[in-house]
C-alpha cells in the first residue's frame, strides 16, 4: 500500500484551514442585510471537508509546480464561492467576473493543466464556455429552478477551465453526491422541504471533479 505523499497531506491541511477561513469570510462578506454573522454550522464542516479533499488531491493529479499553482489558484476562488453560496445563495461578481478572463488567458497561452496538449483542447474549452451557461439557462427557465445570474457567470469560467467532456462528467457525479447530501440534511432536519437550495455548490464540486479526474 503506497503512502500518501507529503505534499498531499500538507495541501490537505492547508486546504482545510483555507476552507475554514472562506466560511468565516462568507459569514461576513458580502455584508448580510440584517447585519448578522452566522456561527459555524454544518456549512462550515462541508466547506472545510471539500476544500481539504480538493487541495489534497491536486498533487496526486498534477506533478509540475506550474500546473499545481494554476489549479490551486482556481480552487481557492471556487472555495470562497462555495462558502458564499452556501451562506447567502450568492456568487459575488467580484470573483465570478475576473475568473472569466483569467481562465481564458490560461487556456489561450496553453497553461490550462486539464486541456493543454489535448486534441481539440482549446476548442473544447471555448465551446464549453458557451454551451455550459446556455444549457443551464435553458434548463433553469424550463424547470423554473434556482439558477441565478451568478451561476451562469460561473459556468463560463468553468467551461474554459475544464472543457466539455470533463465538466459533464464532473457534473453527473456532483449531482449524484448532492442528492445524497441533501437527503441526509432533510433526514436530520438541517433543511426543510421548502428550503432554498443553491445550485452553485453543485457546479463547484463538478469543477473540482472535472479538474481532478484523469483524462482517459
Amino acid at each position: 500500500m503506497n503512502a500518501i505523499p507529503l505534499a498531499a497531506v500538507l495541501l490537505g491541511v492547508a486546504g482545510g484551514a483555507y476552507g475554514l477561513f472562506a466560511d468565516r469570510l462568507a459569514a461576513r462578506w458580502p455584508a448580510h442585510e440584517d447585519g448578522a454573522t452566522r456561527r459555524a454550522d454544518w456549512r462550515t464542516a462541508l466547506v472545510v471537508l471539500l476544500a481539504s479533499g480538493a487541495f489534497a488531491a491536486l498533487p496526486l493529479r498534477f506533478a509540475s509546480a506550474r500546473d499545481l499553482g494554476v489549479e490551486a489558484a482556481f480552487f481557492a476562488a471556487l472555495v470562497v464561492l462555495l462558502a458564499t453560496d452556501l451562506d447567502q445563495r450568492l456568487l459575488p461578481d467580484e470573483i465570478t467576473l475576473p475568473l472569466v478572463p483569467a481562465a481564458l488567458v490560461v487556456l489561450l497561452i496553453g497553461w490550462n493543466p486539464v486541456l493543454a496538449g489535448k486534441d481539440l483542447g482549446l476548442a473544447s474549452g471555448l465551446a464549453a464556455a458557451v454551451l455550459a451557461p446556455a444549457f443551464l439557462g435553458v434548463t433553469g427557465a424550463l424547470f423554473r429552478g434556482a439558477l441565478g445570474m451568478g451561476d451562469l457567470k460561473l459556468a463560463v469560467s468553468l467551461g474554459l477551465a475544464c472543457g466539455i467532456s470533463q465538466l459533464v462528467a464532473g457534473f453527473v457525479v456532483a449531482s449524484l453526491a448532492a442528492s445524497v447530501i441533501l437527503s441526509a440534511l432533510l433526514l436530520t432536519r438541517r433543511l426543510g422541504l421548502r428550503s432554498a437550495i443553491p445550485f452553485g455548490p453543485i457546479l463547484i464540486v463538478a469543477a473540482f471533479l472535472a479538474v481532478l479526474r484523469p483524462i482517459p
